[in-house]
């Protein structure tokens, strides 16, 4: 090239083929075009093919593809470094070597770059083979976003095309100690000196794929090295962010994936002394990070193991962890209008922790009421022409549980309760008095709460959702009553003068409804084809 190409970019490689390939060909097809473009892969000691399939594009590509060899050093950072020092766009783009791009990217990003003066640009990313990307970020393009007004720090790959002037001028390079998260504190200093930072959404960039055998580095690395990388990356930038909100929404990102991943369901799988030392570790970063405001941002799920390993209660946080994955959320203690997830340490003096720490918090929680909420028992209840449904069903629910109802309700659920299997009613949508009578105790294990209601049928034509209510922390929940499996009554005849028929039914989502009609149906229509057929028939026999 006779002159300094638009963009670098930074391909670091271990062991990426046959995916490799693709990535590399997703590069030299940009539409920016060759001329504009400097490839510069970095092969970090690659045992397998990816060292010799780089080799054949550099050499099919002179002058675009650049590629240097290096022995092992471990992890992403060393190789990026290296393609730092020989880079020469006026910007720089980093792409993971089993990850592909949209052909415009390129052109795409350094265009918008040019045209807002941006010193970062990130254009839409997705996931293939089941990998996952936070999808928040990419609403709409945005020429000037902030890195503590959105949703950036859920975003922090350094998949981003950024102004190498930025990263000359500031000495950004990727620490070279850290296996995982590396590329978070090079982001993390990059959007913070940025003058502006650009998002482009109405194209699909990037294409993140997981591989077949889930060998990406994220996806192998050990709780305590994810724990001490996450350290020193919040460490870095601490550095750069004063304490206050703005560290807050930036550390927010950390407490909700990092950390709180330390401690899933495979933390019951370590051995006790390394359950100690990362609740150690996270109460460490907890002690120095996890302000109040932080703390009731986050869901009470997460919110509640991490304070538990705060709090040191390892034997508190196995037995959550137990409980949830054998019975699923455990119930919520209603109390004042206030709602608190009885999770293991609630209300306890040896743990020590406040109510605040298990309580609801502005969080919506359709999907573990729903978990919790199934059908014990139904069946009908017939007095001369009067008929009832008279139905018993559990619910996750304790304490304070007098708005507890049963109702018989009108037209389908929303489509976006399918997959919690509830959902938070509007605010403003006003609920009428429910019809019937209703008793409720407590369950004999103690996690739930049983609603017995003896709802009224009416004789109409009508096919209505059995559904249970219950207001949790000011909201008001509506959840259908599954039937899991549960024997339901046979259909009934009832009335004499018009009879009907009832018959409850399983619908194709699995939730009970009840259906009515006249047992016998006049079509519209039918009086008038009647008279019509008696009148013909007097005629014929007259003649």
């Amino acid at each position: 090239m006779t002159t300094a190409p638009d963009v670098s970019v930074v391909v670091a490689v271990y062991n990426t083929m046959p995916y490799l390939t693709e990535c590399l060909n997703s590069l030299v097809g940009q539409s920016i075009g060759r001329q504009r473009l400097e490839v510069v892969a970095v092969d970090d000691g690659s045992t397998d093919e990816s060292s010799a399939e780089l080799d054949r594009f550099a050499e099919r590509y002179p002058g675009t593809v650049k590629v240097i060899h290096q022995a092992n050093s471990g992890g992403p950072a060393a190789p990026s470094n290296r393609a730092l020092e020989i880079a020469t766009g006026r910007y720089v783009y980093f792409i993971g070597s089993d990850d592909y791009l949209g052909e415009e990217a390129l052109e795409r990003m350094v265009g918008y770059a040019d045209e807002h003066g941006s010193d970062v640009v990130i254009g839409r990313m997705v996931g293939t083979n089941g990998r996952y990307v936070h999808q928040k970020l990419y609403t709409k393009n945005d020429p000037d976003i902030s890195l503590f007004h959105s949703s950036l720090p859920f975003t922090l790959a350094n998949t981003k095309l950024f102004r190498r002037e930025l990263v000359e001028k500031h000495g950004l390079r990727f620490p070279e100690d850290l296996p995982v998260g590396s590329d978070q504190p090079f982001t993390i200093e990059a959007c913070v000196r940025a003058r502006k930072i650009s998002v482009l959404s109405d194209y699909t960039f990037y294409y993140a794929v997981k591989r077949g055998d889930a060998s990406n580095i994220t996806y192998r690395a050990n709780h305590l090295a994810r724990l001490r990388c996450t350290a020193a990356i919040m460490k870095h930038a601490a550095a750069l962010v004063p304490a206050g909100p703005d560290r807050d929404a930036l550390f927010k990102r950390h407490f909700t994936w990092e950390l709180a991943k330390l401690v899933q369901d495979d933390f019951l799988a370590l051995d006790t002394a390394t359950r100690q030392e990362v609740c150690e570790g996270l109460a460490a970063l907890a002690d120095e990070y996890l302000t109040d405001g932080l703390r009731d941002s986050l869901d009470v799920k997460r919110r509640v193991r991490i304070c538990l390993a705060q709090a040191g209660a390892v034997d508190e946080l196995v037995r959550a962890l137990t409980e949830e994955a054998e019975h699923g959320a455990p119930p919520f203690h209603l109390e004042d209008g206030r709602a608190f997830a009885m999770y293991p340490g609630f209300r306890d003096g040896a743990v020590g922790l406040p109510d605040r720490v298990y309580e609801l918090v502005g969080e919506a929680v359709p999907g573990r009421l729903a978990q919790g909420t199934e059908l014990v028992a139904a069946e009908w209840d017939q007095a001369g022409d009067e008929l009832f449904l008279v139905l018993t069903a559990r619910t996750g629910v304790l304490g304070d549980t007098g708005s507890l109802t049963v109702r018989l309700a009108k037209g389908a659920m929303p489509k976006s309760a399918d997959k919690p299997g509830a959902r938070r009613l509007p605010a403003d949508q006003e609920m009428g008095s429910p019809e019937g009578e209703f008793s409720r105790e407590v369950t004999d294990d103690g996690r739930a709460t049983t609603v017995r209601a003896r709802i009224p049928v009416r004789a109409v034509k009508s096919k209505l959702g059995l559904r249970v209510y219950v207001d949790v922390a000011g909201s008001t929940y509506e959840i259908p009553v599954r039937t899991d499996g549960k024997p339901l009554p046979l259909a009934r005849r009832w009335r004499q003068a018009v009879p009907y028929r009832v018959s409850a039914n399983q619908n194709p989502k699995g939730r009970l409804v009840i259906t009515t009609a006249p047992l016998w149906e006049i079509k519209p229509g039918a009086g008038k084809r009647l008279r019509h057929m008696l009148s013909r028939l007097k005629r014929k026999v007259t003649r």
